[in-house]
């Protein structure tokens, strides 16, 4: 387990994440955690926008495994975490939660891999990044 800090961003659910029965569509989870990578990437100074003019290069997602524990619903006030597991050259892998309080609701293992804009192909992280990421 990595030793990096956790970030966590607030979301609460709203009618549009949910099916007819007020649970938040399983797909959601992935944009809820989406959100929480580009604001927990602001944090560490930069944003999509950012890493594509300054550097050309973006994150990709490469792979999801994601568990579903328990229902998040409407209105839930939900926390949503980004902790960094591993750098490597070009990917990163991260782990990231969606919480009801204490309770874990999904988890997931994400891999990026930070690519050129004009190629797609895998580039190095940004120096600046891993440096941060590192400590």
């Amino acid at each position: 387990m990595s030793m990096h800090k956790i970030f966590s961003l607030p979301v609460r659910v709203y009618f549009q994440d949910t099916d007819a029965g007020g649970v938040v569509y399983h797909a959601n989870y992935l944009n809820f955690m989406e959100r929480a990578r580009t604001e927990w990437l602001r944090v560490h100074g930069y944003s999509n926008a950012g890493l594509m003019k300054e550097f050309g290069v973006v994150f990709v997602v490469r792979s999801v495994k994601m568990e579903y524990l328990k229902p998040a619903q409407l209105d839930d006030l939900l926390d949503v975490t980004v902790q960094i597991k591993d750098i490597g050259r070009s990917r990163l892998t991260l782990l990231q939660t969606v919480q009801r309080g204490t309770e874990v609701l999904n988890e997931a293992e994400i891999s990026l891999v930070c690519v050129s804009l004009e190629s797609f192909k895998p580039v190095p992280v940004p120096d600046v990044l891993r440096d941060q990421w590192k400590n």
